[in-house]
């Protein structure tokens, strides 16, 4: 996960710059698109921690290459939050303590300004060089066991204490005491003036990004169209053979099916991740849903990603933009054709197909450990290994 992440955004920055990369993360439907396609549960609050777990680690050794620092993390990472800005700013010459506070702003804000019933557990800060950030954090509900995530991008904030997010996340839980919604200035002002009661005001719900309980990929989740035609661009020959050639290389279709909906999260327009679960038949999922993780098919995605960056460093830029035109390609067909998926078929066929490709969940390891544990003569043979 760390590597793909990694070479996505890569492929994001090289093709639009630091700022889109930033940009993004603050959008709660790409950021659940990019754990989608990186393989994690499409619907689990563990998408968060995973995802910028991975990237901390992808991101901030290539710092010279790219600029970016990750800092914070979940639990007692996220109190590593200060030094980590601070020690970033002695390597780019930035205010480290005026990120440090900016920091703190964020978490305070998400954690008491807002009396929803979630305490923050994860807040990680995600700066560039050039002194651009963007933050995302979750929250838990101890009662209800639901988490709601946080977005923040500099570029947004104009006023700490005004609207400052970009987007907050999660199942609806009834009225919420929001004291940084614009309509809260008399409430604000009456809070510090100790005069009356704060006034009620419900969080903005422009766009929804609402999970729902049930543990599998369902039809109802998935954009059937769009689907439809990252199959036909993988699967249907003549468009496989010309797909396959926009990328300079010869590819099988399985390959083609997850590298177009990679395409599609380094370049396509926010309206394009309104169905995030869609995502998640690139490279399934670790649960098993909506199928498990094709370790063959991730291996070969993550190769052709890394084989463009590298090729594109030494100045050649025709396979990092080979990606630009599979995403268009796919969309052609979405529009010209209207291609609907069979959505049943397209599931079994990825679970008929998935012991060729390496298909792993993380509940194989528990059944290995059970078997190793079960066995004692095994559990000898590897000691004395």
């Amino acid at each position: 996960m760390s590597q793909l992440g990694t070479a996505i955004v890569e492929n994001v920055v090289l093709s639009y710059g630091p700022s889109e990369f930033l940009t993004r993360l603050s959008d709660p439907f790409w950021f659940q698109a990019l754990g989608c396609t990186m393989g994690m549960d499409w619907h689990s609050s563990g998408i968060t921690t995973a995802v910028m777990g991975a990237l901390k680690r992808g991101l901030n050794p290539r710092f010279s290459g790219l600029g970016f620092a990750i800092c914070g993390g979940r639990g007692r990472h996220s109190v590593r939050t200060p030094d980590e800005l601070r020690a970033f700013s002695g390597r780019t010459g930035l205010d480290g303590d005026e990120l440090a506070r900016t920091s703190r702003l964020t978490a305070r804000v998400d954690n008491n300004a807002i009396a929803d019933g979630f305490q923050l557990y994860l807040h990680s800060f995600v700066i560039h060089k050039s002194g651009e950030w963007s933050v995302v954090q979750q929250g838990m509900n101890p009662a209800s066991h639901l988490a709601r995530r946080y977005h923040w991008h500099c570029a947004s904030v104009r006023d700490f204490v005004s609207d400052p997010h970009t987007a907050i996340v999660g199942q609806p839980q009834g009225t919420i005491l929001n004291l940084v919604d614009a309509r809260a200035d008399r409430a604000q002002q009456a809070l510090l003036a100790i005069a009356k009661e704060p006034v009620e005001s419900s969080l903005q719900d422009a766009r929804k990004l609402t999970m729902p309980s049930h543990h599998d990929v369902r039809a109802a989740d998935v954009d059937l169209k769009r689907l439809g035609a990252v199959l036909a661009v993988a699967h249907e020959q003549e468009l496989r053979d010309f797909a396959s050639l926009l990328l300079v290389e010869g590819l099988g279709p399985r390959t083609l099916q997850s590298l177009a909906l990679i395409a599609e999260v380094v370049h396509g327009a926010p309206s394009r991740f309104s169905d995030p679960a869609r995502f998640s038949f690139a490279h399934g999922g670790k649960d098993g849903h909506p199928f498990p993780v094709p370790l063959k098919t991730y291996d070969e995605s993550l190769a052709v990603l890394r084989r463009a960056l590298d090729a594109a460093k030494l100045g050649h830029s025709e396979k990092v933009e080979g990606f630009r035109r599979l995403d268009r390609l796919t969309r052609a067909v979405e529009e010209d054709r209207q291609p609907l998926a069979d959505f049943s078929a397209a599931i079994t066929h990825e679970r008929n197909i998935s012991a060729s490709l390496g298909g792993r969940t993380v509940f194989d390891d528990v059944r290995r450990s059970k078997s190793k544990r079960a066995d004692p003569q095994l559990s000898l043979f590897q000691n004395e290994r």
